[in-house]
């Protein structure tokens, strides 16, 4: 059985987190901006016109891998190793870009 001191004190506490966090958590704005910089260059410079159809297919287009190989005539399997190459590739280039 719970008791309601635990459960004031504890939503105390969240609150008071919250209000901490929002008053020390840094803006990372530039970051992100970096960043976005940085994966349309990895995308430019790293993928193969393959990798890049197929990871606009995916995440630009919300297709399942199984949309995608049905509409460009491939096996699924084929659409998910590019797939993986590509966040590999991705990966590995913005690891070394920050």
């Amino acid at each position: 059985m719970r008791d309601t001191r635990f459960d004031t004190r504890s939503s105390e506490w969240l609150g008071d987190m919250t209000v901490w966090l929002r008053e020390n958590g840094a803006d990372n704005a530039e970051q992100m901006d970096r960043l976005r910089r940085n994966l349309r260059r990895a995308r430019e410079q790293e993928l193969t016109p393959c990798q890049r159809q197929v990871l606009d297919m995916h995440f630009e287009r919300k297709m399942s891998v199984t949309q995608i190989a049905r509409e460009l005539g491939v096996n699924p399997s084929s659409v998910s190793r590019a797939l993986q190459r590509a966040k590999r590739n991705l990966h590995r280039y913005l690891q070394y870009s920050f």
